[in-house]
């Protein structure tokens, strides 16, 4: 028995059960995405009647009962509780023609660089029978007020703001091609000369809407979930490509689980946020419903694992533990149940961590990837993470992981290792994980640490700040200005300026053995001078009268060389805040730099 038809559907009738509520969408599906660019694009293909897809839509009531929604722009209180169909493929394109041709409301899209705007959507009517190859410059889009603005908005170049506006300019809009009596009824009023042009418009153009057929490939409700959702995912391969939460959010749905309500909430539900109650937390606020996942798939392949082992099975019948695409697809419903709660606690243990390791901000993170096994651990380890003996080990190899730089990339492996090694090294001092002796440190890596979004360049800064390093000018450490919101970079000590005239090159003058945080004010003062002049300038500020011993002991927690900054010797200082530099990568990471990579630093 075949599970499904392919017919042909006009548009007009298409929108009219959009409108209405009889077609809506699996409240699982992603929002809608399409920019300006291709909601006139689509327009156009339209209204020179080109093919633009196939849709998939799905009859409702039989086996898989999904939660519904309907389509964007359409109000949920005004369309029916019990769609006839739902859609499965060609969402973008069927809200795009709703918002732009079948409602009346501004379509709420966005740039093509992602600023959300509203537009509305006319054909010039003139331009547009110049012939086809001139529709693409006929459609026009607008402001939510009908007007087309340039100059930051303070020159309107198009006013369309009534309806005598638009019959005078002869400019059509899309939320009447459907539906154009009333339109044309103004123009007889308003612009009556104009009638034949507007006739030959509708013999050209609006003919092409109230005729258009859509192909249209409808599922039975015989159909079985696991079908539903392996036809999902096959139909969602191209354009914007599912994520693994859309996907599982499909195939939990099947299941009578809303798995976008536990991440999103729902108001209209009753159903809190997970996603929320991370984001009260600074450090989570860029956690991903995939990092989640991952973390909970992390958990229950290491649980399979266990069982395996115990169960007696060996070599290639032990399932491995996993954060791979592939294992997060084949999360089973009950186990997301079972540990999400716990991961969630999980992912807060780790910001605590973290905040203990004097990570502050989100963006001093080095990697988001090394949060996921570090919450997958943290669930399993509970409060135990702070006995001393456990968070020495954590400590040491997550600076493995941030100073080795073994966290960029393509890392599902070594997440998988990671959990596992970390927790027989709990028990076993003497069973290391691979990051931790995979890490190594080479010396040279300072000289060639210039950007900001470095992993090691933010490790290296953090770690300078938990030494307790203060500003030059304002009272206080760097990390309590930085929450008292101060102002505050990472500024070059020896000054680019300076080092212009002396002939550095940038490459030596921008590593971070140049460079340390301190706030704006300082950095100000401290100009485009040699350091002797900017330090006695400072020190001598008649709000801040340091002695000498004073301002070396914050230069001092900046782990910067006092005699040689004092003594404007770019050379001897740019040596020893090397080695002072690579100490305290050293302490963080447990291990020496690599023995020998450094020869001959003092030439």
């Amino acid at each position: 028995m075949t599970t499904f038809d392919s017919t042909k559907r006009s548009l007009p009738e298409l929108l009219k059960d959009i409108t209405s509520g009889k077609i809506q969408l699996p409240d699982f599906q992603r929002g809608w995405v399409w920019d300006d660019d291709h909601v006139q694009s689509l327009l156009v293909s339209i209204a020179r009647s080109f093919p633009v897809g196939a849709v998939m839509l799905m009859e409702t009531g039989g086996e898989v009962r999904f939660e519904t929604r309907p389509v964007e722009g359409i109000d949920p209180s005004s369309v029916t509780k019990d769609p006839d169909q739902l859609i499965l493929d060609g969402q973008q394109r069927l809200t795009s023609l709703t918002q732009a041709i079948g409602l009346p409301t501004p379509v709420d899209t966005r740039t093509a660089k992602g600023k959300e705007i509203k537009r509305h959507y006319y054909f010039d009517i003139r331009t547009a029978l110049e012939g086809e190859d001139r529709l693409e410059d006929a459609v026009v889009a607008v402001d939510e007020s009908r007007q087309k603005r340039s100059d930051f908005g303070r020159k309107v170049d198009l006013d369309l703001s009534t309806r005598q506006r638009e019959c005078e300019q002869l400019y059509f809009p899309c939320d009447k091609l459907l539906s154009p009596n009333d339109w044309a009824s103004d123009l007889f009023k308003y612009n009556q000369e104009a009638i034949g042009t507007y006739f030959e418009f509708q013999e050209k153009v609006l003919s092409a809407f109230s005729a258009y057929q859509l192909p249209v490939i409808e599922l039975k409700k015989e159909t079985s979930k696991e079908a539903v959702c392996l036809v999902f995912e096959k139909v969602n391969t191209g354009g914007v490509q599912l994520s693994v939460f859309e996907l599982i959010t499909a195939s939990y749905a099947a299941e009578g689980y809303n798995l976008r309500d536990d991440w999103f909430g729902s108001d209209i539900r009753k159903v809190p946020s997970r996603k929320a109650r991370l984001e009260q937390h600074e450090l989570l606020k860029d956690v991903q419903s995939t990092d989640l996942l991952q973390a909970i798939t992390l958990l229950h392949t290491r649980e399979r694992k266990l069982k395996d082992l115990k169960g007696g099975r060996a070599g290639k019948q032990v399932r491995p533990v996993s954060a791979k695409r592939a294992s997060v697809l084949d999360l089973p419903l009950e186990a997301y149940q079972r540990w999400a709660d716990a991961v969630e606690k999980g992912f807060i243990e780790a910001a605590r961590f973290l905040l203990k390791e004097c990570f502050y901000s989100r963006r001093e993170l080095p990697y988001a990837t090394q949060l996921v096994p570090l919450a997958a651990v943290m669930t399993l380890l509970g409060n135990r993470w702070r006995e001393p003996r456990i968070y020495h080990k954590l400590s040491r190899w997550y600076w493995s992981g941030v100073l080795g730089e073994l966290y960029g990339g393509a890392v599902e492996t070594r997440i998988a290792l990671d959990v596992e090694e970390l927790m027989r090294w709990f028990e076993d001092d003497t069973d290391l994980p691979r990051t931790v002796t995979d890490a190594s440190f080479d010396p040279t890596r300072l000289e060639s640490l210039r950007s900001r979004l470095s992993a090691a360049y933010k490790g290296i800064n953090v770690l300078i700040l938990r030494e307790g390093a203060e500003d030059f000018f304002w009272k206080g450490d760097i990390q309590e200005l930085d929450n008292q919101g101060v102002e505050l970079d990472i500024h070059h000590i020896f000054p680019r300026a300076w080092c212009e005239t002396k002939a550095i090159p940038p490459r030596v003058y921008d590593a971070i053995i140049n460079k340390t945080p301190i706030s704006f004010k300082a950095n100000r003062m401290i100009g485009g001078d040699a350091p002797s002049a900017y330090l006695a300038r400072l020190q001598n500020h008649e709000q801040v009268q340091l002695g000498d011993e004073e301002m070396n002991a914050i230069l001092e927690g900046h782990r910067i060389p006092t005699e040689a900054l004092r003594n404007d010797d770019f050379e001897v200082f740019y040596q020893q805040r090397k080695r002072r530099l690579l100490e305290i990568i050293e302490k963080a990471m447990g291990k020496k730099s690599l023995a020998g990579a450094d020869e001959g630093m003092e030439d």
